[in-house]
């Protein structure tokens, strides 16, 4: 991989996968990645216009408009991938939303409670339906992105750090559970990846405390030991790596591509 994060080259032929929120940012990088490896891939978003692009950029693959946190519609769309795939071998649980950023007294619990039900919930609901057919798979993998705040601190992002420390708690339990039926599960912790996404973030962090947009930038850099943010398709190599041979005896594991953060 070179210094711009030129995506892994490992073969993945006929891998069948699915991605929540598949059709923008990392979960874009991710769908494309497995395509190229040689998946067969299947891919929700919540934005239909971004669903429609995907699609016509891909139209080899299957993408509708769900709602992870609907879990109808989640059990609908598994449903009808399993029967066209003819089963499934991959889960890859990206859907999440940034929260609210503010201090606990003053967070609205409806925005609480939508945090934990797309950034939580979802997996569950996403693991739930995929597990049968990921244990017929005897090859299965699932992979819950979290984040470095599941493993520090973030003060004035309880929501979001809640439900990423969450998420590794999930993984590490249904690593256990799922292991005897050759099922490997493990999570991602990306760090700050540059994108539209973190802009907003580094933006009501600096409205929040009253500061400019470079300083917050300047502050979560300093705390990233190789003092630079990550991309999309960094975290899109370690699916492929997790989803190859070479991950075959990776599981439990909460994996940072992150450069360091060494805090929050």
């Amino acid at each position: 991989m070179d210094k711009n994060g030129a995506r892994l080259g490992v073969s993945l032929t006929g891998l069948r996968a699915v991605v929540s929120a598949g059709a923008a940012g990392i979960g874009r990088s991710i769908v494309e990645a497995l395509i190229g490896a040689g998946a067969r891939v299947a891919a929700f978003d919540v934005a239909g216009d971004k669903v429609r692009a995907m699609r016509s950029a891909h139209p080899e693959i299957i993408a509708r408009v769900v709602d992870v946190s609907d879990r109808a519609g989640v059990d609908a769309f598994l449903e009808e991938v399993t029967t066209e795939f003819g089963g499934l071998d991959v889960l890859v649980n990206n859907a999440g939303i940034a929260g609210p950023t503010a201090k606990v007294e003053d967070i609205d619990p409806t925005d609480w409670e939508a945090t934990i039900a797309i950034n939580l919930t979802g997996q569950f609901y996403c693991a739930r339906k995929a597990a049968p057919a990921l244990k017929a798979s005897k090859n299965g993998v699932i992979i819950n992105i979290s984040s470095v705040a599941g493993r520090l601190g973030y003060a004035n992002r309880t929501p979001y750090a809640a439900s990423k420390w969450a998420v590794v708690g999930f993984t590490k339990s249904l690593a256990i559970e799922m292991g005897p039926d050759g099922v490997r599960v493990n999570a991602i912790l990306p760090g700050v990846v540059e994108g539209p996404r973190i802009d907003r973030v580094i933006q009501a962090r600096a409205d929040a405390i009253g500061t400019s947009f470079d300083e917050v930038r300047d502050e979560y850099l300093g705390k990233v030991s190789l003092r630079r943010m990550v991309s999309a398709d960094d975290v899109a190599n370690m699916v492929l790596f997790l989803c190859s041979p070479a991950g075959r005896n990776i599981s439990g594991q909460a994996l940072g591509v992150c450069g360091n953060v060494e805090s929050l």
